[in-house]
């Protein structure tokens, strides 16, 4: 066992952008399927169970043929759960770890309010 281990990881920020989305078909982007090469457009909706801390997303992709119609429909269901900064602290701290850095990416900047992840570098704290 390696006592100067460091415990690296990254999660979702709880950002208020992502919590507060509407809970209605909402269009977010268009892309051109490599398959058929048609336009795909694609529509989310988010509701946010905020007692479970648990974003439930809808995510609807429409395939359009090329005059544009739809041709195809496609759904996915995907429950995101955010732990939020200081839940963090507490959860590492509980279980014998010590937040030696926290970054906003990868990048190693600084995480701020609008941030959209989390990076936590922790070591293991031993009892001597």
């Amino acid at each position: 066992m390696n006592v100067d281990g460091i415990f690296i990881f990254g999660t979702r920020f709880p950002s208020t952008e992502e919590l507060l989305q509407p809970s209605t078909e909402e269009y977010w982007k268009t892309y051109i399927d490599e398959e058929s090469q048609h336009k795909v457009d694609v529509y989310t909706i988010s509701h946010y169970d905020s007692l479970n801390q648990v974003q439930h997303y809808t995510t609807i992709r429409k395939f359009l043929n090329d005059a544009e119609e739809i041709v195809d429909e496609k759904k996915t269901n995907i429950s995101l759960r955010y732990v939020f900064p200081k839940e963090m602290e507490r959860l590492l701290e509980r279980h014998g770890f010590e937040i030696v850095h926290l970054y906003k990416n990868w990048n190693e900047e600084p995480i701020t309010n609008d941030s959209y992840e989390m990076v936590y570098v922790c070591k293991k704290v031993w009892e001597v």
